[in-house]
């Protein structure tokens, strides 16, 4: 997912994404929003949740340009992100790079992947910040990706809810909610829909 709110997160985040607000320093996380728990020990293994993903992907993103503002103002953006394995896939790192009215967005994505709670956080850079923000926590279900963290806007903090959706094995779909009560509520700020393009061995 950043100079304009909303951005560096969902960069993500095929994903990612991931572009936007400029980075913020990494926010101080609640258990209820961001710290993973031990799983049970029959927790199943998501070691290679993303590997669906690996390759090249065509990207069509709409984003919020003022969220939590009451604003419903989006922009467009189409471009490409190449997912590529890292740690023999208990890592993995996306780049995207994407054109609209509004810019450009060059954005990174590095997912890592925890053995112990067996959870992925998914950390977001911009090019034009050059640091990275706070990480989200989560896993997947039944090809659906749902992670959770917090962040700094405009001096508060905030929830942040990143979904993955595996929606056919040639596209999938990212979405980012922001929400100020706590979870109580959620506003979308992030769409983005990827389409393969390349698959690489792994990923077949």
């Amino acid at each position: 997912m950043h100079a304009s709110p909303g951005l560096s997160r969902a960069l993500l985040v095929c994903g990612l994404v991931l572009m936007g607000r400029p980075a913020m320093a990494p926010a101080q996380t609640s258990s209820k929003a961001a710290k993973p728990s031990r799983p049970a020990a029959d927790k199943r293994d998501g070691q290679r949740d993303f590997d669906f993903e690996l390759g090249t992907w065509r990207t069509h993103l709409r984003r919020r340009l003022h969220p939590l503002t009451g604003s419903n103002t989006w922009v467009e953006y189409t471009g490409t992100s190449v997912v590529r394995k890292v740690w023999n896939g208990r890592a993995n790192l996306v780049e995207l790079v994407a054109d609209g009215p509004a810019g450009r967005i060059e954005a990174l994505s590095l997912r890592l992947y925890n053995p112990e709670t067996r959870q992925w956080s998914l950390n977001f850079a911009s090019a034009r910040s050059g640091a990275m923000s706070g990480p989200v926590f989560g896993e997947f279900k039944d090809g659906r990706g749902v992670f959770h963290g917090q962040e700094s806007l405009d001096g508060r903090m905030i929830y942040v809810r990143f979904v993955i959706t595996v929606l056919t094995p040639r596209s999938c779909r990212f979405e980012q909610s922001f929400s100020a009560d706590g979870g109580e509520t959620w506003e979308l700020n992030w769409v983005a829909t990827d389409t393969r393009v390349k698959r690489t061995a792994a990923s077949r």
